[in-house]
């Protein structure tokens, strides 16, 4: 077992009113803490959605775990196969290399906090999927930049079935 110790020398304080907010309704992803920010510990955002409205389609990241914390509303995660409901104050965590994906459940909102780790550089990502949304760029480019990111999108039938 390797030990990942990360280096950075100060807290790291990120205030509500000072966070970059990216997205709107139905989606808002706030930008809380890039792995630079914390020497590579982690990356971490707050995630907003809408009633029933999907957060991120199935993928998965070689290199890194992925945590789901519901801070409010109600969420479906998909987990390899398994597609778990999460309600506030529940916890999921998907190992690297399991396919995954969530979004709030039907008639449902949910507030989520993710965090990744170790981190990767993710802000920039969400960027790019906003300029996707608004049509400033292209599922292509997004495509271009998995290995980057550690965000590899895969097909899952499970997660299509039930969204």
């Amino acid at each position: 077992m390797s030990l990942f110790v990360p280096n950075f020398e100060e807290s790291v304080v990120v205030r509500d009113t000072e966070a970059e907010v990216v997205g709107g309704d139905p989606v808002a992803v706030r930008l809380l803490a890039d792995s630079r920010a914390c020497g590579g510990a982690l990356s971490t955002v707050r995630v907003g959605l809408g009633e029933g409205a999907d957060g991120a389609r199935p993928h998965l990241h070689r290199n890194s775990a992925e945590m789901f914390y519901v801070l409010d509303g109600a969420a479906e995660v998909l987990s390899g196969d398994d597609v778990l409901t999460a309600g506030k104050g529940d916890l999921v965590i998907v190992p690297p290399g399991k396919l995954h994906a969530f979004a709030a459940v039907p008639g449902a909102t949910a507030d989520i906090l993710i965090v990744i780790t170790p981190g990767v550089e993710r802000f920039e990502y969400f960027r790019h999927l906003q300029r996707l949304r608004l049509g400033e760029a292209t599922l292509e480019s997004l495509l271009s930049v998995q290995e980057l990111y550690d965000n590899h999108y895969l097909p899952s039938e499970v997660w299509d079935a039930r969204r």
